[in-house]
Formats: structure tokens, C-alpha cells, sequence
């Protein structure tokens, strides 16, 4: 069956669009909640959002929707993507569900759906929920069957409480002076906290969302902004979050960034050391460097590529017996801890490090020097299939041919937003710009003639 709603991360769109509008999300909220009826219990559902204004719209549209089947809701307001995951396993809800767009603009948003055990859902099980969507074979729950809501108001300590409690218990974060950037996203208030509460001397930034300003300008999509405040004002390191803090990218005392796979490595090496690493090796992705599989082989450790989302990432994580998986943008997941990426305990664990090691961020965290590679990404207009087309498939099979042995390629649409993504990496840069250039130029060029 075609996706129609769910792409890599849940479903996701333009606010008061299809698929982002009331009708549809509510008819999301019965399919979703009839599936998970299982057993005679009492169903319970957690409800969570970011910080954008559409949270107003599609809360009670969710909300509704899974009342209507007979599903109890516990609405616990702004909270990161992974507290949704953890509070669904601890509280012995049936379904979890964060509405965010991620690291979107305001004017998108998204849908995300977690299973009992806390794990983001199956292609299958999202496969099952489209149909009931499609054919609607909703059964209605009687009015003495309809489910209640309610507002859970100490979900944040909870989740705060947790996140400290993933941090080695002979550590603290004394005399470390810390730059947050929370992206104005849904951890505007728990990333500045759990810091302060484990020692450290915290810079806010990003921390006075009004529904509009969410990724805009600050957090993990635009990491300028917290480098160079890390640096004014003298701090030992800085954090960025993105608008659900399921994503972290974090920068030394110098202002030079530290990515997914230099932060994999580092967190790879230090438990690797202490014995806390499971099935010796990490999970990352296609995107992620081809210098981060060589650092691994220098440790005796396998990298496993997955396929690109964080939740097939946790996939074969669970099927290979793995604990340390991520994706090179910051998606980092740690199954001791977490079930999905959490942008705060991946922090914390690159803390410990240099903690330990008493050296700052810039020494611990360069573990491998990274092959040239280029991401780039086309926008391309609505309907237009550019990577069935001939031409681009040409170009893609040139740059190939070009590099041989010596790089890897890796052209793909977006699972989120309507763009071609284009990596290139190689051992020459100037080669592989200009194979980007190629590559993105036929991309545009079949864009246009869809769009005339």
C-alpha cells in the first residue's frame, strides 16, 4: 500500500494542510488508538507537543479522536520527543504521541507516534493505521465506553529527574560553564535545568518560544549562533537542540562544531573503555562519514549502517544487540537509556567525557578526521519525480564512475520536506563539489520543466 500520510518520522506537513489539518488528524487519533486497543484494560494514551502554534490546533483534534474509540489521554503540554518515549514505557500507556515538526519551521508540523515499549512504530503497524484511515472501518466506542482526558502536571521533573539519573553518579559538572541553546523548542525549560541541577553554570539561549519562533535562527539548524556565544562569553562548551531536542550538535571552547559522528565516536570510546559497550559496534547511517567506520576499526568495533531515520536506526540497534547508534546530524540513541534519540543524554555522556578526562571539549572530542563530504539538498516542486528521470539517474551514474572505490554517493528525497538530499564524499573536495554541482543542476533541471 502507498504512504499516503507517514513518511520517515511520523507524518508531517504545512499547519492547517493535508495532512496537518483537524479532520484528518482526528481521524489519525481513532485509527491510531483503534489499533492499539488491545486487551481488556483501561487504553491510555500520552499526549505531548513543542512550541508551535498549531499545537493548539492539533491537540484537541488528536485528543478527540482518541476519546471517540474508547482511549483514555494524559496531555503533559511542551516536552522533548524522547520524554514522550519514556513516560509511554513508564507509565504503561498504550501509545505515545508527540506533535512536532522537528527541526520544521513554525508553519509545519508533525505527528509522532511511539508503541508501548517506547519504540517509534513499525512501517507495518503504520501501514495498518493508514488503512483504517482510508477505509473507515472506525468502530466508535458507546457513550459509556468513550475515553477521558486529563493533564498530567509533574511529567517535566519527571523527565527531568531521568535524564540526571543517565549521567555516572561520581560526576558532577561543577565549575563547567555551559551555553544551551534550546531552539525556542519544546526543552526551553528542561535543558537549562537539568544542567543547572548537575552543577554547571548555564547560558540560556532559545528559551522564549511565542509560536512563531521556533529552529528560527538558533538551535541545532543553525549552530552559528550558539558558537559564537560559546566564545564571548568564555564558556567551556555549548549545546544546540532542535524544536523537539531529539537532535544535538555541540561545539568546544573554540566555537568549532562537534557533529553526530564525531560525537558517536567519542561516547563509542568511552564506554568501549569501561566495558559498558553491548555487541561491539554502532549503528549509523549512509550519511554518516566513511572516517567514523575507520576510527571504529582502530577500536576493534563494527559500524553497521542502517537506513537513514533515527527509528531504523533503533531497529537494527535491537536487532544486532547494539547500544550506541546515531545519525551524523545528532540523532544519537542510547538503548541503555533511551529508546529514540535524546539530545540531552547524548550531552551529558560527551560531559562525562571531558569530565574525566579533565581536558576540554576540543581535545576529547576530535576522534577521526572526516573525508571531504558534501550534503546538499534541491527543492523540487510538488509532484515532480526527479529521481525517476533519466537524466538525473545519468548524472548520478557519471559521479559514481568518477570516483570508484574512492568515495560513496548518496542521492535521496526527503522523507520530510519536498527536496532531493545529495551527499557526496570523496577524498577531493574539489572533485566532489563539482559532482554535487552536476548531480543538483539535472535535479533542478527536470524541477523546472515539471513545474512549466
Amino acid at each position: 500500500m502507498d504512504r499516503n500520510y507517514f513518511g520517515t518520522d511520523g507524518i508531517r506537513g504545512t499547519a492547517n494542510t493535508a495532512p496537518m489539518t483537524p479532520d484528518i488528524v482526528l481521524k489519525l487519533g481513532m485509527a491510531a488508538g483503534q489499533i492499539f486497543l488491545r486487551g481488556d484494560h483501561r487504553h491510555r494514551v500520552i499526549i505531548a507537543k513543542d512550541t508551535r502554534l498549531s499545537g493548539y490546533m492539533v491537540e484537541p483534534a488528536l485528543t478527540a479522536g482518541f476519546i471517540a474509540v474508547g482511549m483514555d489521554v494524559v496531555l503533559v503540554g511542551p516536552l522533548p520527543t524522547p520524554a514522550v518515549a519514556m513516560l509511554t514505557h513508564s507509565m504503561r500507556a498504550d501509545l505515545g504521541v508527540m506533535i512536532s515538526a522537528s527541526h520544521n519551521p513554525y508553519y509545519d508540523n508533525g505527528i509522532k507516534l511511539f508503541g508501548p515499549d517506547g519504540f517509534k512504530l513499525s512501517d507495518e503497524t503504520e501501514h495498518a493505521i493508514e488503512a483504517l484511515m482510508q477505509n473507515n472501518k472506525i468502530t466508535l466506542a458507546a457513550p459509556d465506553k468513550l475515553g477521558r482526558a486529563k493533564r498530567l502536571d509533574d511529567a517535566k521533573g519527571r523527565y527531568i529527574e531521568f535524564v540526571k539519573n543517565t549521567f555516572p553518579k561520581n560526576l558532577r559538572l561543577d565549575g563547567l560553564k555551559v551555553v544551551v541553546d534550546c531552539a525556542h523548542g519544546a526543552a526551553y525549560q528542561i535543558a537549562p535545568a537539568v544542567l543547572f541541577e548537575l552543577g554547571a553554570e548555564v547560558i540560556p539561549l532559545g528559551v522564549a518560544p511565542d509560536g512563531f519562533n521556533i529552529n528560527r535562527d538558533c538551535g541545532s539548524m543553525h549552530p552559528e549562533y550558539f558558537c559564537k556565544a560559546v566564545v564571548e562569553h568564555g564558556a567551556d562548551c555549548g549545546i544546540a537542540l532542535d524544536g523537539d531536542a531529539d537532535r544535538i550538535v555541540i561545539c568546544d571552547e573554540k566555537g568549532a562544531l562537534i557533529d553526530g559522528d564525531q560525537l558517536m565516536a567519542m561516547i563509542a570510546a568511552y564506554w568501549h573503555k569501561k566495558g559498558l559497550m553491548k555487541g561491539r559496534g554502532i549503528v549509523a547511517t549512509d550519511m554518516s562519514n566513511l572516517g567514523l567506520e575507520r576510527y571504529m576499526g582502530t577500536l576493534g568495533l563494527q559500524l553497521h549502517r542502517a537506513r537513514i531515520g533515527d527509528r531504523y536506526v533503533a531497529e537494527a540497534m535491537r536487532a544486532n544487540g547494539y547500544n550506541i547508534g546515531g545519525e551524523q546530524s545528532g540523532h544519537i540513541i542510547l538503548s541503555d537509556h533511551s529508546t529514540t534519540g535524546d539530545g540531552l543524554i547524548a550531552a551529558l555522556q560527551a560531559f562525562a567525557v571531558m569530565v574525566e578526562a579533565k581536558q576540554p571539549m576540543s581535545q576529547v572530542s576530535k576522534r577521526f578526521t572526516p573525508l571531504p563530504q558534501i550534503l546538499h539538498n534541491v527543492r523540487y516542486a510538488n509532484g515532480a519525480k526527479p529521481l525517476e528521470h533519466k537524466d538525473v539517474k545519468d548524472a548520478i551514474a557519471s559521479a559514481e564512475n568518477t570516483l570508484g572505490d574512492n568515495g560513496r554517493i548518496l542521492v535521496r528525497k526527503s522523507g520530510t520536506e519536498p527536496l532531493i538530499r545529495i551527499m557526496v564524499e570523496g577524498e577531493k573536495e574539489d572533485q566532489i563539489k563539482l559532482l554535487v554541482a552536476d548531480i543538483a543542476k539535472a535535479v533542478e533541471k527536470i524541477s523546472k520543466q515539471h513545474a512549466a
